[in-house]
């Protein structure tokens, strides 16, 4: 806790951002961290509030009274070790986390919560800015192996939790730097690259080996998951990773993306968001491209409406499109949540993000039914789509008759989720699936994360669908406690 009466005495600190005409001119972050005052301010209003739920609504159990506590004391760098207790990267989680912490505040039942992710955030900058976060290396090598297929917050998190166990770990990447959807699927205005190669440079010091263009197994040529970005120069089997590694995690994500099979879906100009973003995080990076995908001067319609949907808003109107709209098919959720009804879960209420903030039109209960070509030389390209309004009735989704319409659409981003992994590296594996189309593995002690192929394991999205970054840290932590069991008989690191 903080101050005993600060939860009374204290208004909630936010953090301040850039104007949006301002930050239109360039792709690097525009939230500023809380100042060292205000920081500590607001984990002063942290309460006395006995069970602290906030805890239990972090997937990683972050342990938030007590930092926050630190905080209040100014003892920065013990609550930097707290935070770093149970999270590996909390300046990930502290820029792109949507805090389910904070939805769980016993404060937030009728008050503004405690601005948690703004703690995190500023207690993570402080440490790198003192120089408190260092390589640990090991002393003692257990001399076993461990091959990591894919370099996401899942992978990156078992691969620094195997190695401070004392094991040689390997991350294997299909793309040309690491980081997964961190590097090529998070916009650079959310969050910059930089924080993730200063975590590799550490990694490397504590003897993880990166490799970077190695495909393992092999992609599918045709359906959404052809369309999954592969830089890879060099391609490896399942069979040589088991063969020179003691254990294989797998934690490639679900990247197969979610299509929209209606008349004119095979026009140019019709792409998945994730044949868009990563194209403006290499470009930001340095590298040169050809065919880049655009929005400059363009009606762009973004379907779908979470995160992914709202980073092609902000990528569009950074390209200075010409107008965006983005569309959601279920119908608009309340501005204010019904606490006593939802608390302390994650709930279901209208959130407006700062992409949104920047210029776009949205749109609720609505369902794309044809995308419509132009004329002449734009006979193969989008230039319109018809949609309709839908209602919910008993679950299923009816489209209100009369209700149809047309909209200008040179570009269309399908921002509609992931379905599952790439099926290819599964199959490739011979690992069984679950319902869905994921790795079928369990949580449960002592077997945790193990597939049905010997000393193959699967964490994150890849075991349990798409989710949050935080979710897969905590997946990449957790197996590789599981694994330090497996090769060793027993195991030193936290749960």
């Amino acid at each position: 806790m903080g101050k005993i009466t600060g939860f009374m005495e204290f208004e909630r600190q936010e953090e301040q951002y850039e104007a949006p005409a301002v930050r239109l001119k360039h792709w690097k972050e525009f939230v500023h961290e809380l100042p060292d005052d205000k920081a500590k301010t607001q984990a002063g209003r942290c309460m006395d509030c006995g069970i602290p739920f906030c805890n239990n609504g972090c997937p990683v159990n972050n342990i938030i009274p007590d930092f926050n506590d630190l905080v209040w004391q100014g003892d920065w760098k013990q609550a930097l070790d707290v935070l770093h207790s149970t999270n590996n990267f909390p300046e990930f989680t502290g820029r792109i986390c949507p805090a389910p912490c904070e939805a769980a505040c016993t404060l937030g039942i009728n008050e503004a919560p405690v601005g948690i992710k703004s703690i995190e955030h500023a207690i993570i900058d402080r440490g790198w800015k003192e120089g408190w976060v260092q390589p640990q290396p090991v002393e003692h090598k257990t001399g076993k192996t461990v091959a990591i297929v894919g370099s996401g917050p899942a992978g990156l998190a078992a691969a620094q939790q195997l190695a401070r166990a004392g094991h040689a770990v390997t991350v294997f990447e299909k793309n040309d730097r690491i980081g997964g959807l961190l590097r090529y699927g998070i916009p650079d205005f959310k969050m910059e690259k930089s924080h993730i190669d200063r975590r590799i440079a550490q990694m490397q010091a504590e003897g993880v080996t990166f490799r970077t263009g190695v495909l393992v197994a092999e992609m599918p040529k045709d359906g959404p998951g052809a369309t999954v970005a592969n830089w890879a120069k060099e391609t490896i089997t399942p069979e040589q990773l088991q063969a020179e590694f003691d254990a294989v995690l797998l934690t490639g994500g679900a990247e197969c993306p979610r299509d929209l099979p209606v008349p004119g879906r095979e026009l140019d100009g019709i792409h998945f968001a994730m044949e868009f973003l990563p194209l403006q995080n290499k470009v930001n990076a340095g590298d040169k491209l050809k065919n880049q995908i655009m929005a400059t001067g363009k009606h762009v319609v973004v379907i779908g409406g979470g995160d992914t949907g709202s980073d092609c808003v902000g990528t569009s109107n950074r390209h200075g499109a010409a107008s965006i709209t983005q569309f959601e098919v279920m119908p608009q959720p309340p501005e204010q949540e019904n606490k006593p009804l939802v608390w302390p879960y994650w709930p279901i209420k209208l959130r407006t993000s700062s992409s949104h903030e920047e210029g776009c039109s949205r749109d609720w209960a609505v369902a794309t039914k044809e995308f419509v070509a132009g004329t002449g030389k734009d006979k193969n390209k989008v230039k319109q789509l018809k949609a309709c309004r839908v209602e919910w009735k008993d679950g299923r989704m009816q489209e209100v008759p009369g209700s149809e319409f047309t909209l200008d659409a040179d570009l269309v981003l399908l921002a509609m989720g992931f379905v599952h992994p790439v099926s290819s590296v599964l199959d490739a594996f011979g690992i069984d699936k679950d319902a869905r189309g994921n790795a079928k593995a369990g949580t449960e002690d002592e077997t945790g994360y193990a597939t049905n192929v010997p000393k193959v394991f699967a964490a994150g999205d890849m075991r349990r669908g798409q989710s949050l970054v935080v979710w897969a840290i905590r997946e990449g932590r957790q197996a590789a406690r599981e694994i330090d069991r497996f090769l060793t008989g027993s195991t030193v690191l936290p749960r």
